[in-house]
């Protein structure tokens, strides 16, 4: 049989399986509508007792941050369906596959994560009582700041949710041979209407069934990939044989796309930038009542998020083991990268109706998430960053709703419109990180010196900002242009075309560690490119060029007045710090009045 032959058998794609999909779509609309007869009941009380304004203003909270009142078990399940995007379920096993289990190491870059948000960040947002976590900078700064933010945050999305769309529609046409631009406006339809009409709520419980399938779905792969194969043991005896399980790499190389530094260090920021600063994120923990349930819901979330890429992990190791004496990204069995696991999906479960069904209602579950997370997102932030603060008189309950609405609905057609340029970009997660660091990078340093370094002003804030965006730009889409014209490679882990029982183009034939393309990659000699450190590096190191240029600017222009910083914008040990301080200097001058008062007294 001809490697073309194959994948076509393998598209075997039901009608069950089309029922379990639409179902999960059907789900997800009618507590959409739920939600929305919710909302509408809750208005017509707040039109009963209240003015206007009020109205507006309760309407705003209610749609875009549950009324402050959610519960940590949904809100938990929410930040973990947001965060495990489609990117994740077929992006992290495609990276073990093609380069080993060395990028696992990155969660212990996680709980660090963890630590900090729950000293640093989140006491200081949820005291605030915000809605739009970019309100803080206009507080802590200034106006322009707080746009600069927004904008930035706009940019991230632009950047991040086309890949998010893009990611299922992999695996969907994987399995039915549907092309991508068919399946990919109808689903995102689905996410926009529910969106739009329920709110945070409807995400919220969207987000609860969704991550139910996602695990579901992840955890069938697993458990049905590994009997087929002979067992765990199997799994790990081929990995330990390919060097695919790897004990932590401590070079000091910045280039090597993973070491302990990049994965560790890199890593804080990568999730930091997700979670501390991330609207998505920071709209989930200020809907819970008090400090003490977010907290609770960040160990809850990482321990949810750590039980994904654990699993996910496994499927990659689990993926290498399946296909050890035949590779499909050699043969073309698999197209991209990223239908690996689509491709076992259809393997091991396509003779079972409505199983591959269950799988891609779980991939696409993820992505429709953080999709739906992103547009309720995005309309917090236009609504409370642009369209309030450029009016003079408050907007009517009816107006504000028209603003949220209108809001997803036009970035869902941008999303699904710039779907046509993700397909041209390459592997997703790599690409995920680094485009989603142009914008990332900065807003992690400005909002890291806002609450950590109070000698930073609104000025030396602004320039640094721009200053990171201009250098992370160039970083970014250098290395992006090195990978596409294959300037820039990677060497994968060992893999073989010798056992393959069907034809393709080429021989069998052993490759032994070489690059993704098939060719060495550049010689070690080669002059040192900023640009072509290790992913994982670029949202710290643009976090750092922000914080650095932000730091000196301020102390240069000698305009930073420690004793009109409030308090309440700083992280608590900074605030302690900085109230002793004002405390021992408000001491100085009454000490000094009153020996005035002595010496005049002799006089």
């Amino acid at each position: 049989m001809h490697v073309e032959e194959l994948r076509a058998s393998l598209q075997s794609f039901g009608w069950l399986d089309y029922l379990v999909f639409c179902l999960m779509l059907a789900i997800c609309a009618v507590i959409g509508i739920y939600f929305c007869l919710q909302l509408r009941r809750e208005s017509r009380k707040q039109k009963a007792h209240g003015s206007g304004s009020e109205e507006a203003a309760s309407s705003a909270a209610s749609y875009l941050v549950g009324g402050r009142q959610m519960k940590i078990f949904p809100i938990t399940m929410s930040l973990i369906s947001s965060f495990i995007s489609g990117i994740t379920l077929l992006g992290t096993p495609t990276e073990v596959y093609l380069y080993g289990a060395q990028y696992m190491y990155i969660m212990g870059s996680l709980v660090l994560m963890g630590f900090c948000m729950y000293y640093f960040f989140l006491p200081v947002f949820h005291e605030l009582n915000l809605i739009s976590t970019y309100k803080y900078l206009e507080q802590r700064y200034n106006r322009s700041l707080r746009l600069f933010g927004s904008v930035m945050f706009i940019v991230a999305s632009l950047l991040w949710l086309p890949i998010v769309i893009y990611v299922p529609a992999i695996a969907f046409n994987q399995a039915t041979g549907v092309n991508i631009h068919i399946v990919t406006p109808i689903v995102c339809v689905v996410c926009i209407f529910y969106t739009c009409i329920g709110g945070l709520k409807a995400v919220v419980w969207t987000d609860v069934i969704q991550t139910l399938i996602m695990f579901g779905a992840m955890a069938l792969v697993l458990v049905k990939g590994t009997m087929d194969i002979g067992g765990p043991s199997v799994v790990w005896q081929r990995a330990q044989e390919t060097g695919r399980l790897e004990r932590p790499n401590f070079s000091g190389d910045l280039s090597e796309r993973y070491t302990f530094y990049s994965l560790v260090l890199g890593g804080v920021a990568h999730w930091l930038k997700s979670n501390a600063i991330s609207q998505n994120m920071i709209q989930r923990y200020l809907s819970l009542p008090t400090l003490r349930d977010a907290r609770i819901a960040i160990w809850t979330f990482i321990a949810g998020v750590l039980a994904f890429l654990m699993i996910c992990g496994y499927t990659g190791l689990l993926i290498y083991a399946t296909y050890a004496q035949c590779d499909p990204l050699e043969t073309k069995l698999a197209q991209r990268n990223d239908q690996l696991l689509p491709l076992l999906v259809m393997e091991t479960l396509g003779a079972y109706p409505g199983l591959p069904g269950i799988f891609v209602a779980g991939v696409f579950s993820a992505a429709l998430s953080s999709l739906s997370t992103g547009l309720n997102s995005l309309s917090a932030v236009v609504l409370e960053d642009f369209v309030k603060t450029s009016r003079k008189s408050p907007l009517s309950e009816a107006q504000t709703a028209f603003v949220m609405r209108s809001v997803v609905v036009v970035f869902g057609i941008i999303f699904v419109a710039l779907v046509f340029a993700v397909e041209k970009l390459g592997a997703v997660l790599q690409l995920t990180i680094t485009l989603s660091s142009v914008a990332n990078g900065p807003l992690l340093g400005i909002f890291t010196a806002g609450v950590m370094l109070p000698w930073v002003n609104s000025k030396g804030a602004l320039l640094g900002g721009f200053s990171s965006l201009l250098v992370m730009a160039w970083m970014c889409v250098s290395a992006q242009r090195d990978l596409v014209t294959g300037d820039l490679v990677y060497k994968r882990k060992p893999y073989s075309t010798m056992g393959c029982n069907y034809t393709f183009a080429g021989e069998p034939r052993e490759f032994a560690s070489l690059s993704l393309d098939g060719d060495i990659s550049s010689s070690p000699s080669a002059p040192f490119q900023l640009y072509r450190i290790s992913y994982l590096y670029f949202t710290l190191f643009g976090a750092l060029v922000t914080i650095v240029v932000a730091l000196v600017t301020s102390l240069l222009l000698r305009e930073s007045d420690l004793d009109g910083v409030d308090t309440r914008l700083l992280t608590p040990f900074v605030r302690r710090w900085l109230e002793r301080r004002r405390h021992r200097r408000s001491e100085i001058p009454d000490s000094g009045q009153k020996g005035g008062n002595k010496l005049e007294t002799k006089t």
